[in-house]
């Protein structure tokens, strides 16, 4: 079976390759949107985070196994990581909404690399998600 997406927008962001990317709380970026979807930004504004689904164009290589940056002891799976070296290259990231100007929303904390290809974005809604949350590994390395 095959599944294909068309992007609605691409990633602007510092970061020009995967290498370059970190988890940078201030990096500051921006998703540009197709116009053809900029009226579906309407009321996203209104809430202070965004889920962004994003296709790994340049994420080259797929690996079941992981060892998660920053924690050097630590080898799992890939599916209990962020890891991009996936078996489908789809990233979720969430980051801060600064202000939308017509089809483009400006955001910080974004992890993603220059010119990325957007396949959706959401809303984030922290009542969506349960109570109880264990963070497995993530926990016991910080």
């Amino acid at each position: 079976m095959s599944i294909q997406y068309t992007p609605i927008g691409t990633v602007r962001s510092p970061f020009e390759t995967p290498d370059a990317v970190g988890h940078d709380p201030d990096a500051e970026g921006a998703i540009v949107l197709d116009d053809t979807y900029a009226a579906g930004l309407d009321g996203l504004t209104g809430f202070s985070h965004v889920v962004i689904l994003a296709d790994l164009d340049q994420s080259e290589t797929s690996s079941l196994i992981a060892q998660p940056p920053h924690a050097d002891d630590v080898e799992v799976g890939v599916f209990a990581t962020r890891s991009p070296h996936r078996p489908n290259g789809i990233a979720e990231t969430v980051a801060e909404i600064r202000a939308r100007d017509g089809a483009t929303l400006s955001v910080r904390g974004i992890d993603l690399v220059d010119g990325t290809p957007v396949l959706d974005l959401k809303p984030y809604v922290p009542r969506v998600a349960p109570a109880d949350v264990e963070t497995g590994w993530v926990t016991e390395t910080t």
